[in-house]
């Protein structure tokens, strides 16, 4: 694999991306891969996509969040509204014309926050397991008594489903990402969008992909359930649903054209 290229941003934090321009210029929309919270672009489905795009003759984009993979800066010191800069910059930056958003868990809320600021740059929107608010709605909602007075300690230390390693959660995580919550106001999405979820998901349950169904605004909105499947979306079929579905809204975009 080769080695990564760095981007500085505007808040000078330094991100890690692989970029795979289009086999012809200019040849539809571009499709940037935004990875979930702890994870990196060397994932599963972030390497499967690019491979699929790059088949394809598509521009992809992925890269790493500041705090995680080889980009700088401490994961601690981190929270919603720092990687939404970063993945603002990344975009704005590094791709040029409209762009399919394929957000994995976080990924999915960033991808949101993206589509908020800058809708004329996004053709369309895929979130695979997408978790908006989930500081909010999953972490604070979820914690007890003596955990939030943990927290206002600076950090709680969660337990972790995937390895042995808890999650510690900073207080500025929480209290930053009550202002990037995009499930209590009016949301457009006028492009595109597909949601991917399995039914096993306890991290993010199914009952989340139904409530951002039915809050988001968009004359082009489906949701696909898969049974069996949890948060790691990850199997075979999954691979290749996520690359069907993106095949899909190309044929969309271009239809739409």
């Amino acid at each position: 694999m080769s080695n990564p290229v760095f981007l500085t941003t505007p808040q000078n934090r330094t991100i890690a991306y692989h970029k795979t321009p289009a086999r012809v210029a200019g040849q539809g929309p571009g499709l940037v891969f935004l990875g979930g919270f702890r994870s990196d672009m060397a994932g599963t489905k972030a390497l499967h996509l690019q491979d699929w795009a790059q088949r394809q003759g598509c521009g992809f984009l992925r890269f790493d969040y500041s705090g995680h993979g080889a980009s700088s800066g401490d994961f601690l010191e981190g929270a919603i509204g720092d990687w939404f800069e970063d993945a603002l910059a990344a975009i704005t930056t590094l791709t040029t014309g409209p762009q399919i958003l394929i957000g994995s868990s976080m990924g999915g809320w960033i991808s949101l926050l993206l589509a908020r600021a800058i809708p004329d740059r996004i053709a369309g929107l895929i979130g695979i397991a997408a978790a908006p608010d989930f500081t909010e709605d999953s972490m604070w909602a979820g914690f007890t008594d003596t955990q939030r007075a943990e927290l206002a300690g600076g950090q709680v230390a969660l337990p972790s489903e995937y390895d042995d390693c808890p999650y510690i959660i900073t207080k500025r995580l929480i209290e930053e990402g009550r202002s990037r919550l995009v499930l209590r106001e009016p949301l457009n999405l006028p492009f595109p969008v597909r949601l991917l979820q399995g039914t096993d998901d306890v991290d993010v349950p199914p009952a989340l992909a139904l409530r951002l169904l039915a809050h988001a605004t968009s004359q082009d909105m489906r949701l696909t359930l898969v049974k069996g499947v949890d948060h790691r979306f990850s199997t075979p079929a999954c691979l290749d649903l996520m690359t069907a579905t993106c095949a899909e809204l190309l044929s969309v975009v271009a239809q739409n054209a």
